[in-house]
């Protein structure tokens, strides 16, 4: 491979941006740390304010419809803690609401599942 492609290939895959860059050094978010199936949902309305990175606005936009955390690392492209990140800076400008997981306690008995489905099931 001579010089000459070795630019072509490095111009074809674009801009490469370490994740340190994107999140200016940080490797967690502020204020609460984020699950990885926690819902993430943008708040509607509330248009992106100016300054926001590249980043910060391609996973503002993923969250129009509600997404895992987990769901939004991997549709981007960015890894999870660079997402986590992110997250948490759009967080903190009230322009994501967080949803956590389901915990065993909220979810129902599985004497009322049961009744449901036998139920269905005498339809």
């Amino acid at each position: 491979m001579s010089d000459g492609d070795e630019r072509w290939l490095d111009q074809e895959a674009g801009p490469l941006v370490r994740p340190y860059t994107i999140t200016r050094g940080r490797t967690r978010p502020s204020g609460p740390a984020f699950d990885m199936v926690a819902i993430v949902r943008a708040i509607a309305g509330a248009g992106p304010p100016p300054g926001l990175s590249p980043e910060h606005l391609r996973v503002l936009r993923m969250c129009a419809q509600p997404m895992s955390v987990v769901d939004l690392a991997s549709d981007s492209g960015l890894s999870l803690g660079v997402v986590r990140v992110l997250l948490g800076d759009l967080r903190d400008q009230k322009l994501v609401t967080v949803r956590p997981p389901a915990t065993i306690a909220q979810l129902p008995e599985e004497r009322l599942l049961r009744e449901v489905i036998q139920g269905l099931k005498a339809l």
